[in-house]
C-alpha cells in the first residue's frame, strides 16, 4: 500500500482504507467529510525523522499506517479504541 505524501498532507486511497476500517471505499469520502471518520498525521523526529504516523478513528477502532518518506506503508495496526 502506497500513501500519497505532499507539502499540503497526506492521502490515503478509499480502496485501501475502506477495508482496514470495515467499510465498503465508497463509504470513506462522505464519512470523512461528516466527521464519522477522523484522522492525525504526525512526522517523525529523531530516529523516525523521515517517517509519517497516520491515524484514523472509526466507530471504536482505530487504524494506524506508519510510512516511509515515499509513502510505502512499513506497517499497519488496527484495534479497538475509545471514541
Amino acid at each position: 500500500m502506497k500513501v500519497d505524501l505532499s507539502n499540503s498532507g497526506a492521502t490515503v486511497d478509499a480502496h485501501d482504507l475502506g477495508p482496514l476500517l470495515g467499510l465498503d471505499p465508497s463509504e470513506v469520502p462522505a464519512k470523512m467529510r461528516s466527521g464519522e471518520i477522523t484522522s492525525r498525521s504526525e512526522q517523525g523526529v529523531d530516529e523516525d525523522a523521515g517517517r509519517v504516523r497516520l491515524t484514523f478513528w472509526y466507530k471504536g477502532q482505530r487504524v494506524r499506517l506508519i510510512c516511509d518518506a515515499d509513502g510505502t506503508v512499513l506497517k499497519t495496526t488496527r484495534i479497538k479504541a475509545g471514541t
